[in-house]
């Protein structure tokens, strides 16, 4: 395909097919109504499969969550997940004794390493107007030292997070966020301690792409063992290298050369995975991923026997004061806080 530019397309389900060092990426997207006084969606929730909510009706699901929308307590291991909020707000909760709320650009970096509880729910903290939200969730494996590593998160507040805006010949503009990884010259901010993207060397790059109609930017070449893709999710049609692609499709590039992408007539929507392979094997089993078979039998053992460090709060799906705002809270005592977005 294309000088071998183009290495594969497909069509994306639900979720997204990632490549090593990445494991997952899901896209979440939502309209929900005004909240009640709960904060949950203030229609009626009859019908639905609550608990098990993943079927999108009068346009949002409910997910794991029976009167918040979103995924109460749950354990993970030996991973870590990128979160990437477009639209829309977060609730975060975890057995270290953190909390928070983020959204609206906000990213969360949070890092399982040895085990760790938390939630993620979708609070509807407006009761006058709805409450659309728009997400990715973004799994980046771990090496086996970072699988040993202590729970670790951290906020990346949108109005922190790096830009690239890239003006063609013919005006027309594309900006790209730098969630990881470097572009143009410019660094994204830092990943946790133990991340496998903590290293340049290992080339990994989290990047979202607004793309103007007709406007066009170019990847660099990195490396022939770098693994990139591309996730048109939302847009008409782009032009790599002379094939045109329609939207909601993945596209599987050589990492070791310059490669062109040109937008068609409509807004163009990106999110870009790359990075060196991690040259370990994969044991994944549900919310825990070590390297072997019996390293998931021990993590699995090691949750029934002491959950993580157990559970604080005092509900399964723990939803932060309707006007709270953005904040952090971490568990050292540390707070930081933003202005209300959105």
């Amino acid at each position: 395909m294309s000088d071998d530019k183009i290495l594969a397309i497909q069509k994306l389900a639900f979720p997204w097919d990632t490549e090593n060092p990445f494991l997952i990426s899901v896209h979440h997207k939502d309209a929900y109504p005004q909240g009640n006084e709960d904060q949950g969606p203030i229609v009626s929730l009859a019908g639905r499969n609550l608990g098990q909510d993943f079927t999108l009706r009068d346009g949002f699901r409910m997910y794991h969550g029976t009167r918040v929308p979103g995924f109460p307590v749950h354990p993970h291991k030996g991973f870590e997940t990128v979160t990437v909020v477009l639209q829309g707000l977060v609730d975060h909760f975890d057995s270290t004794g953190s909390y928070g709320r983020y959204g609206n650009g906000d990213v969360q970096w949070l890092t399982t390493g040895r085990g760790t509880q938390h939630t993620e729910m979708f609070p509807l903290v407006h009761e006058d107007k709805d409450n659309p939200l728009e997400l990715f969730q973004i799994w980046l494996n771990l090496p086996s030292k970072g699988k040993s590593a202590p729970p670790e998160y951290k906020m990346f507040w949108s109005e922190d997070i790096p830009e690239i805006r890239i003006t063609g010949l013919n005006e027309r503009k594309t900006t790209i966020r730098l969630i990881a990884g470097s572009f143009a010259g410019k660094t994204s901010l830092a990943p946790n301690n133990a991340s496998w993207a903590r290293d340049p060397h290992h080339h990994v790059g989290i990047f979202l792409a607004h793309v103007e109609p007709h406007a066009s930017f170019s990847l660099p070449p990195i490396s022939n063992t770098l693994n990139r893709n591309l996730y048109f999710y939302q847009g008409d049609t782009i032009d790599i290298e002379g094939v045109t692609v329609e939207s909601y499709h993945r596209i599987k590039l050589a990492g070791d050369q310059e490669i062109t992408i040109s937008n068609g007539s409509a807004e163009g929507y990106i999110l870009i995975l790359e990075g060196e392979p991690i040259p370990e094997e994969v044991a994944q089993s549900g919310p825990f991923v070590m390297n072997t078979r019996q390293e998931l039998r021990e993590a699995f053992e090691e949750y029934q026997r002491t959950q993580f460090g157990g559970w604080q709060w005092e509900r399964p799906d723990p939803v932060n004061d309707r006007n709270a705002g953005r904040f952090a809270h971490y568990s050292n005592g540390t707070i930081e806080k933003r202005e209300n977005r959105g």
